[in-house]
C-alpha cells in the first residue's frame, strides 16, 4: 500500500476566487512593507555592529539588575534579553546582551566587555560567558548592502532561466511570487522582531530556491498540457496541472516540514531564526506558486496560437 495525502484523481478549482487571493497577497506585501517601515528589524549584531554577550547562570535571569549594573558604565543602547529554549533545564539560564559599538570604535574594546562581565558578576557570582561576538558598523554596513546584492540578483537570475526555459509571462510570474516570499518573511520578522542576521540571508536564498523549484515543477506540467489541450481554456489547463501536480507538492512541503518543526522546537535558539524562516518560507512558498505565479500568468494570458509550440522555445529543453 502507498501513502496518499491526495486522491490520486482530484479536480479542485485553484482559480475559483483568484483576485481575492491574488488581492489578499497583495494587501499582505503592502502590509510586511508598512511594518518594516515602522516597526523596522531587529538586526543581529552581524548587521547593527557591536557586541554580542551571551551568558549563562544557573541563578534565574533577572534583567532589571542586570542592566542597573551595566547602565553606570554609559555603553549607550544596550540590549539585554532572556533566551527561552525547550532544551534547557532548570539550572541553565540564558541571556544575550548586546552593546552598541562605541563613538570613534569599530568595535566595543577588550576593556569594555570585561568591564560589563565584572559587573554582571557582582550581580550573579555564577554567571559564565560561553561566547562573545563583536563586528565594526563599516563591516555591518557592508554585509547589508551585500546581503541584499545577494538576493536581488538571485531573484534576477531566475526571471533571465524563466524567461529562457519557459515565456517571459512565466518568468514574471515566477519572480512576483519570489517577491512575494521575501517581502511576507521580512514582515513577519519585523512584526515580531525576530533576531535578523546573515543566517536569515541564507535562509530568505533558501526559501527562493525551494520555492522556484515547486514552481518550475507546476510551469512545466502547464506548459505540457498546453501543447496537449489546445483548445481548453487557459484557467481549466492551469487548474489540470496544479491538480496534477498536487500530490508531489504536498509530499515535498509536508516531510520539509516535519524535519523544520523538529528543529524549530528541539534546535536551539542559536539556528532558531534560520529555521523559523525557511518555515515560514516553504509555506508561502508553497501558497504563491500557485496563488501568485500562475495568477499572474492567467491574469496576463498567453498567445496560445504561437506560444509555447511544440517544441517550446529554443531553451526549453535545457536541463534544469
Amino acid at each position: 500500500m502507498r501513502l496518499r495525502l491526495v486522491p490520486e484523481v482530484t479536480n479542485i478549482d485553484f482559480f475559483k476566487f483568484a483576485p481575492v487571493t491574488f488581492g489578499a497577497s497583495c494587501v499582505a506585501m503592502v502590509l510586511s512593507l508598512v511594518a518594516w517601515a515602522f516597526f523596522g528589524l531587529n538586526f543581529g549584531i552581524d548587521f547593527q555592529g557591536g557586541t554580542t554577550i551571551r551568558s549563562e547562570s544557573t541563578q534565574a535571569v533577572d534583567v532589571g539588575a542586570y542592566r542597573a549594573a551595566i547602565q553606570p558604565l554609559n555603553l549607550g543602547d544596550v540590549n539585554i534579553t532572556q533566551i527561552f529554549d525547550p532544551t534547557f533545564g532548570p539550572d541553565r539560564n540564558v541571556a544575550s546582551i548586546r552593546i552598541q559599538a562605541q563613538d570613534g570604535e569599530q568595535s566595543v574594546t577588550p576593556e569594555t566587555i570585561g568591564a560589563v562581565e565584572e559587573a554582571l558578576k557582582a550581580v550573579d557570582p555564577s554567571i559564565t560567558f560561553p561566547s562573545v561576538e563583536s563586528v565594526g558598523p563599516k563591516v555591518s554596513g557592508e554585509l547589508i548592502q551585500t546581503a541584499f546584492i545577494a538576493v536581488g540578483a538571485s531573484l534576477l537570475a531566475i526571471l533571465f532561466y524563466i524567461w529562457l526555459r519557459f515565456e517571459w509571462q512565466f518568468s514574471v510570474g515566477a519572480v512576483a511570487a519570489l517577491f512575494h516570499d521575501v517581502i511576507l518573511t521580512i514582515g513577519i520578522f519585523s512584526v515580531l522582531q525576530i533576531r535578523f542576521d546573515l543566517a536569515t540571508i541564507a535562509a530568505i536564498l533558501t526559501i527562493i530556491g525551494y520555492s522556484i523549484n515547486d514552481t518550475v515543477v507546476i510551469f512545466d506540467r502547464l506548459r505540457e498540457n498546453l501543447i496537449k489541450y489546445r483548445k481548453r481554456d487557459l484557467r481549466e489547463v492551469m487548474n489540470l496541472s496544479v491538480n496534477e501536480t498536487l500530490s508531489r507538492t504536498l509530499m515535498t512541503s509536508g516531510t520539509t516540514l516535519i524535519a523544520l518543526i523538529a528543529l524549530l522546537i528541539l534546535g536551539g535558539d542559536v539556528i532558531r531564526g534560520f529555521v523559523f524562516a525557511i518555515t515560514w518560507g516553504i509555506i508561502v512558498g508553497t501558497y504563491s506558486s500557485v496563488y501568485v505565479a500562475k495568477n499572474i500568468v492567467l491574469f496576463i494570458g498567453l498567445d496560445r496560437e504561437e506560444k509555447p509550440t511544440d517544441k517550446g522555445n529554443q531553451f526549453a529543453n535545457i536541463d534544469a
